[in-house]
């Protein structure tokens, strides 16, 4: 005898849905003011020092050549110990710049290893601290729609989104526990919010029972895997976006540019960010790779072949074929740099694709959007 769907769960799903959706936007909010605060206090650190090494050098110049040399220099040691250590070695930054930059920071990031430094970000505290609400509050949404229908809940487009979102920041919260990703807050929670309107505008699908097709255990294996390496490969197409970003800034700064994206400080060099976001896809890469040969079992138990270059098996394997070319080209063919970047953002590109206009626009055996 079949579950009978209780549309009442389903209502308390929606409403949870709601509700996350809410303190998402919050914390989104949160997030770009830690960007924009720290940008000004940077830039306030920034010229101080460069007040302090002007006057050095003003005090240099205003002694006359062989009058008072012993004092000027006395002088000069004095402004100079502000920012370095004995004979002349940089001290290490102070609490207020340990992982921002120094006197000439107008061009540096945050430091490469992404550690957690002295300093506290009061917005960023705020910020991630409505991430985990609305992450509870997005969970118990995902948890009432699987008991409302008694399965699991990624049978339709709008469970597929709704689960990946919570994913995909939990995915966030969980690495933010050993690296201080937090300049990649307003992008993740940004695409959370559009995930869970998305859901609910063109996607919105009822509480239901599952079609004869997806009522089987590989429905659990193969999307499971699918909906984490999404949510991967959504962290490392917001790090490559930044790249890029980040990539600009630092070749107009070494030409004599200005520096008007002050806000990228609080990010980590483009080359970390690229390695970060390498090591990552490869994680993701292995993941897909599983989908994909869960899913030719899965079709051969259900069809009776294992591939019959349905729509979507064609795009999961185009999937597939692009991070393969991205992991392959800068592995071997020393593809780095923004050429890498690209092409991740070209991946999750087809990502967003495969689970957007394929399963809305074209038929298939796959057809289960529920629209």
């Amino acid at each position: 005898m079949p579950f009978s769907i209780n549309e009442t769960m389903g209502q308390y799903s929606e409403l949870f849905m709601l509700l996350a959706a809410g303190t998402y936007t919050v914390a989104f909010i949160a997030f770009a003011w830690d960007l924009a605060k720290s940008s000004k206090t940077l830039r306030a650190v920034d010229l101080k020092a460069a007040e302090l090494s002007g006057a050095a050098e003003a005090n240099a110049a205003r002694v006359p050549v062989g009058v008072g040399a012993g004092a000027a220099g006395a002088d000069v040691a004095r402004s100079d110990a502000d920012v370095s250590g004995p004979a002349g070695r940089a001290e290490r930054p102070t609490s207020a710049t340990s992982r921002l930059g120094t006197a000439a920071g107008a061009g540096q990031t945050a430091d490469g290893s992404m550690r957690y430094a002295g300093e506290r970000r009061a917005p960023a505290r705020v910020a991630v601290a409505l991430t985990v609400l609305g992450a509870a509050i997005h969970a118990a949404g995902v948890i009432t729609r699987a008991l409302g229908a008694g399965r699991v809940p990624w049978g339709n487009m709008y469970e597929f989104l709704t689960t990946g979102a919570f994913v995909a920041v939990a995915v966030f919260l969980l690495v933010l526990i050993r690296r201080d990703l937090r300049f990649l807050g307003t992008f993740v929670i940004g695409l959370a919010i559009i995930m869970l309107v998305a859901a609910s505008i063109a996607f919105w699908t009822p509480v239901g029972h599952l079609v004869p097709a997806l009522q089987s255990y590989w429905l659990i294996i193969h999307v499971s895997i699918a909906v984490m390496s999404s949510a991967l490969f959504t962290l490392t197409f917001a790090m490559s976006a930044l790249q890029l970003v980040q990539s600009h800034r630092q070749k107009t700064i070494a030409a004599g540019g200005a520096d008007k994206l002050g806000f990228m400080r609080l990010v980590p060099n483009a080359l970390s960010l690229e390695n970060l976001s390498y090591r990552i896809n490869a994680i993701a890469f292995v993941g897909w790779t599983f989908t994909l040969m869960f899913g030719a079992i899965w079709a051969e138990k259900a069809w009776g072949r294992f591939w019959g270059w349905d729509t979507k098996e064609v795009w999961t394997f185009v999937i597939w074929v692009v991070y393969a070319g991205y992991l392959h080209a800068r592995a071997t063919r020393g593809w780095t740099g923004t050429r890498a970047a690209w092409l991740s953002i070209v991946g999750y590109l087809c990502v967003v694709f495969n689970f957007t206009i394929v399963n809305q626009f074209f038929n298939g055996l796959h057809s289960y959007s529920g629209l």
